[in-house]
């Protein structure tokens, strides 16, 4: 077994099998979005034909959703999946919402959730696409003040209760719309049928992985990441790589790998986030400069599926930083025009 290169092959990364946005993510099963502009190229470099326009249209209508979901953080999702997303996530994203909330001393009784949560959903339907500056708005036509932490808690609560997510996507700003009106009403599903498709996206798309890595990425109770495995029955099996056990489907994609490919990674991509331990793909020594310990991720370079550098995806002109020395800015022209070209495609 190489972990990474099927690491490349399963998350996409090298000889991508999809051509539209929207099948990305539904493949990935949920995606992190810390990054509102950065979010566009994590889909777009797993796509044949990366396009922003692309990824815009999906977003719109509501093929791709944005909200609040696993470990309380930004999530993509596909529009088929939200609600199996929602009924197995939302109830530890929200525990883990409420202790940060204890952490902060910010106490929101119900009768106050209620009342702004039915303001939120005013504006949304009269919005079609609110930003938070009519949430501010709406709040103090009704006699409401709050600072920005606090209603921030209001909408991520409305988000992870299947009220609210993403609106039209603008360049800089996020949107909110009401979730009936963006994604459709209600749709419930067995629950062990809805762990064995969110466990078989995780590890079919991220292999091979370890019961660690699922756990940390889905931010579910050990108990069910072992459920998830167990009920895929002969579908995935371990293999052990290094003292560790890794899980494989047996569709495992291990033909497709090139080597010399550069890759440009957007921060808070899967291709780190995915895993409890990155040390596969990034040496320990290097760690600092792809994330620091309070959860803040940087822009990288990829070579051969190790992550040798820095890049800056707000430049004009391509600006990248290795960590050795041993490669120049000649080897990542061929990833940089990609990326050049997706932002005006």
């Amino acid at each position: 077994m190489n972990p990474i290169s099927c690491r490349l092959l399963n998350q996409q990364l090298v000889a991508p099998q999809f051509f539209k946005p929207d099948e990305v993510v539904s493949y990935m099963g949920a995606m992190q979005a810390q990054e509102y502009r950065m979010m566009r190229w994590a889909v777009a470099m797993r796509s044949r034909n990366p396009s922003h326009k692309a990824f815009k249209k999906a977003f719109d209508n509501g093929s791709i959703i944005r909200l609040h979901l696993m470990r309380g953080t930004w999530q993509l999702v596909a529009a088929e999946d939200y609600w199996q997303m929602i009924d197995l996530c939302a109830p530890k994203a929200i525990a883990a919402t409420k202790g940060w909330m204890r952490s902060n001393k910010i106490t929101i009784p119900d009768e106050e959730l209620i009342h702004v949560r039915n303001i939120l959903e005013r504006t949304a339907a009269d919005k079609g696409s609110a930003t938070k500056e009519d949430f501010v708005r709406a709040l103090a036509e009704n006699n409401l003040l709050m600072d920005e932490h606090r209603l921030s808690y209001h909408i991520r609560m409305a988000e992870m209760t299947g009220v609210l997510c993403s609106g039209d996507l603008l360049p800089m700003k996020a949107t909110y719309a009401l979730t009936a009106d963006k994604v459709g009403p209600k749709v419930k599903m067995d629950r062990d049928e809805a762990l064995i498709r969110f466990t078989r996206k995780y590890f079919r798309s991220r292999q091979p992985a370890t019961l660690e890595d699922f756990v940390w990425w889905s931010g579910l109770n050990i108990s069910d990441c072992r459920r998830g495995i167990a009920l895929l029955g002969n579908t995935i099996h371990a293999e052990r790589w290094q003292g560790r056990e890794f899980y494989l489907t047996d569709d495992c994609r291990t033909r497709g790998f090139r080597n010399g490919k550069f890759l440009l990674i957007p921060p808070y991509d899967e291709y780190l986030i995915s895993y409890k331990s990155r040390d596969i793909v990034l040496p320990t020594e290097h760690r600092h400069h792809a994330h620091n310990n309070s959860g803040i991720f940087q822009p990288v370079i990829a070579h051969n599926g190790t992550i040798c550098g820095n890049w800056s995806p707000f430049k004009d002109e391509c600006q990248a930083k290795f960590f050795n020395g041993e490669h120049g800015m000649d080897d990542v022209k061929e990833a940089w025009q990609a990326y050049k070209h997706f932002r005006v495609s």
